[in-house]
Formats: C-alpha cells, sequence, structure tokens
C-alpha cells in the first residue's frame, strides 16, 4: 500500500466514492499512512491505512477510547474522529473541522502551520487538556479502556529502561540520566487520568484563529501519567510554554502536583528510549540503526 492509487482503491472497495483527484498523503504518523481524499460529494475523507499488523490489532481499543472521550471533548467544541469504515486494513471517516498544526512534506520535511511557542496556544492547549484529564480511572475502566495506577506507570518505566538496556549500547550519562528519574518519587504521579499520549500539533487541528477544532490519533491514549500529554509541549515550545499551559490548565480544573512540570521534561527527554522501543516493536534494521545512534555514547 505504497501509491495513492492503492489507498483510494482500498476505499473503493469498501464502498466509498473516493478520488484520486486532489487526494493528499500525510506521511508524519509512525502507526498509520494517511490520505485525505473527497467523494463524489464533495465530503472530504480520511483514510488511515495501517503501516503494520500489531497496528489492526489495537483498533478495537481505539474505538472504546473514542466513544469515551468524544462527549467529553464536544461540551469544549473538540471533535474526534467518527469511524465508519472499521477493517483491519482501513479506518476510514469523514474530515473533522479544522488542519492540522503540524505536517511532513513529501520528502519528510516538518511543516509548520502554526507557532509552538505561542502564548495564545499554550493557553488553549492547558485548558484543552484539564478537560481531557478530568475523565479518571473509574469512567474509563467502565468503558473498557486500558488503566494503569501511578504504581503501575512507573514499573512500566522501569521494565522499558531495562529492555533497551539489555537490547542496546546506552551512553553512561543517558543510562544514569533514566536511573535517577526512576528513583525521583517528586516527578512521579500521584494520580492517573485519561490521557492521549501523543497530544502535539500534528495530532490537533485548528481554525483560522487558532481556536482547537478537533484530535486525532488516539492510539496510544490510556489512563496513565498527566504529564505524559505535556512533554511535547515542552519539546516544542520550551519552559516558558510549558508553564503557561500549566498555570491555564490549573485554572481550568486540572491538578497540577509538585513534579508535573520537571516530569514533562523527563519524559520528553526519554524520547530516544520510546524510538528504541518503537524499533524493537518493528524490528526494521533502518529503525534499530536509527534507535542505537540515539542512544550510543556519541549520542
Amino acid at each position: 500500500m505504497n501509491t495513492l492509487d492503492d489507498a483510494i482503491a482500498l476505499a473503493v472497495s469498501y464502498g466509498l466514492s473516493v478520488t484520486a483527484e486532489g487526494a493528499t498523503v500525510n506521511e508524519a504518523g509512525l502507526d498509520y499512512r494517511v490520505v485525505m481524499a473527497s467523494d463524489e460529494a464533495g465530503r472530504r475523507w480520511v483514510l488511515r491505512i495501517p503501516r503494520r499488523v500489531d497496528v489492526s490489532e489495537g483498533m478495537a481499543a481505539e474505538v472504546r477510547i473514542l466513544d469515551l472521550v468524544a462527549p467529553v471533548l464536544a461540551a469544549e467544541g473538540v471533535a474526534v474522529p467518527d469511524w465508519q469504515v472499521r477493517a483491519p486494513d482501513l479506518i476510514a471517516y469523514p474530515a473533522l473541522p479544522g488542519a492540522p498544526g503540524l505536517t511532513l512534506s513529501e520528502t519528510g520535511e516538518v511543516l509548520w502551520h502554526m507557532d509552538p511557542a505561542s502564548p495564545d496556544y499554550a493557553g488553549r492547549l492547558g485548558r484543552l487538556l484539564a478537560c481531557l484529564h478530568s475523565l479518571g480511572a473509574t469512567e474509563a475502566e467502565a468503558a473498557g479502556v486500558e488503566v494503569r495506577s501511578p504504581e503501575q506507570v512507573r514499573q512500566a518505566w522501569h521494565d522499558d529502561v531495562a529492555r533497551v538496556s539489555a537490547e542496546f549500547t546506552v551512553a553512561p550519562a543517558l543510562a544514569e540520566a533514566w536511573q535517577n528519574w526512576l528513583e525521583d518519587d517528586i516527578c512521579w504521579p500521584e494520580e492517573t487520568v485519561m490521557t492521549h499520549g501523543e497530544i502535539y500539533p500534528a495530532h490537533i487541528l485548528f481554525d483560522k484563529h487558532g481556536t482547537i477544532t478537533g484530535v486525532l490519533d488516539w492510539t496510544t491514549a490510556r489512563v496513565d501519567d498527566p504529564a505524559r500529554d505535556l512533554a511535547a509541549q515542552y519539546g516544542a515550545g520550551g519552559e516558558e510554554m510549558l508553564q503557561i499551559t500549566l498555570a491555564s490548565y490549573e485554572q481550568a480544573g486540572g491538578h497540577v502536583h509538585p513534579g508535573m512540570a520537571a516530569q514533562a521534561r523527563h519524559l520528553w527527554e526519554a524520547s530516544p528510549l520510546g524510538y528504541a522501543l518503537y524499533a524493537l516493536t518493528t524490528g526494521a534494521k533502518a529503525d534499530r540503526a536509527t534507535a542505537a545512534a540515539m542512544l550510543g555514547p556519541e549520542a
């Protein structure tokens, strides 16, 4: 499924009257190739084609997540995908209003369509996250969504560090930083909440005024550490934007525990760890080589 024509043909086989004319491809996601195409009535559709079998296996869980978060975010004017086609080789849904804040060009170049260091965006993100994080373990568990306790979150990171350290050569300074983080009681959450997991401008839709209109790609969502939804904000906007987001988050009813900002920074700095886990999942030589370069003594 490497060409636009292949994607269109697949969608047509599921009854969608989409065409290649005016269609576009977005390669930004690690798990899905995304095609935007219009049907005969001019309605835009999002076609998500899984890159690997393990991605397809998580579809049922993502449906439960969408059903849980949709009404809560809708109250704030934020939409999530409504899957009309749910098949192992294709997810399709009517395009949500707005446009992503970040896309990749055909050559893999990052294209920003908003300012990630904007105080206005930082405030809007804080309010959005406060809304999402108002969902707790009880509601998620009842909806069949994965729930991790604070203890399980911390143990999972211990296990991930151990797994990556066994598979790759890790620079001593990086290994020491990970160990100090794992042992720092202040950073870890006192409670876990419903999180998106990969919330950054590529997965956020905006209108022309900068208002957030939708959130895409809930593949990694679960009840987890609230700071995981702030890590990318620190990475793109730095400390100042992180603090603005946290202030907005708290004002909107979100709970900011003492080590939350530090945890967001730690999670961003653990990005090489996350990529190494991705490389172990795909098993691709190129992915393993990239991970090794990020983790190695010269990193």
